[in-house]
């Protein structure tokens, strides 16, 4: 009887080891070839631009007396004005960030993209560490867009600024730091609820919804935790000038990136110690 040796098939395939710098450019590469990355980006910035521009132009300073809603309630300021639509950016910003993570649990993607990094970590710092950046510059840019195009429209007011003043440069860079923390936020709600829908809810509800439900509770209360709610905090980063129950910028940021690390760490618990 004769046995025969049989030796493996050479099968022509380089296989590469997994490291962050590959997984990051993988999610770059996910990043761009989806269409919804290009959509909503593009409605965050065009918000931002739009919003600013137009409520820098429709100024009035008899308007500015009145109370309620509108682009002249409260307002004292050109960055205030120029910045009128990051509110409506951070939806779409974030909205960007849960379906860049969430997305792949609806199309089943996560196990492709599981299989393919079995450490799971370096999915959620990569999806993070494409989207940050991205917003950070196309935000920022578009925050000196709407400033610039806003200065037009506030020739010869008294609330007219320029970016040398002091403080504008410094708000204007804080919108865009503030949008990027949003965008990195979404991230981890969607990998933290792994579903759009949810995750969306959860961003608008605790972004939105969160300080007015919270103006139920007694004074008292309400005063002393109101300025580190989220989006509290976030508007604190690009305010130009700090109101009495507000926190300073660097307070704001610290504790915006704070709920942003937290849920971020979360979100990595979850993917590490559950099934996809």
């Amino acid at each position: 009887m004769t046995s025969a040796t049989l030796a493996p098939a050479s099968s022509g395939t380089t296989v590469q080891k997994v490291t962050g710098l590959r997984v990051l450019r993988s999610e770059w590469a996910k990043f761009w070839s989806l269409r919804s990355s290009w959509i909503t980006l593009s409605v965050g910035v065009v918000l931002l631009i739009a919003f600013g521009a137009i409520a820098s132009a429709t100024y009035s300073p008899d308007a500015v007396t009145n109370q309620g809603p509108g682009p002249n309630s409260g307002v004292s300021d050109a960055v205030s004005l120029a910045l009128t639509g990051v509110t409506f950016a951070s939806l779409a910003v974030g909205v960007l960030g849960v379906l860049l993570s969430a997305g792949e649990y609806s199309t089943g993607m996560i196990r492709s993209t599981l299989a393919a990094v079995p450490r799971r970590l370096p999915v959620v710092w990569a999806k993070s560490a494409v989207i940050g950046p991205i917003a950070l510059i196309l935000t920022t840019i578009a925050a000196l867009a709407a400033f610039q195009l806003g200065t037009l429209g506030l020739d010869g007011e008294k609330i007219a600024l320029s970016l040398s003043d002091d403080g504008v440069l410094r708000s204007l860079t804080g919108a865009g730091v503030y949008l990027a923390l949003v965008a990195v936020f979404g991230v981890a709600l969607g990998m933290l609820l792994r579903s759009s829908a949810g995750a969306i809810a959860a961003l608008v509800g605790i972004l939105l919804i969160l300080p007015g439900l919270a103006s139920l509770l007694p004074d008292s209360l309400y005063d002393n935790i109101n300025p580190y709610f989220p989006s509290n905090a976030g508007s604190a980063v690009y305010a130009l000038q700090q109101s009495s129950d507000s926190l300073s910028p660097g307070a704001g940021l610290a504790v915006f990136a704070g709920w942003v690390a937290l849920t971020l760490a979360g979100a990595a618990f979850r993917l590490v110690r559950t099934d996809a």
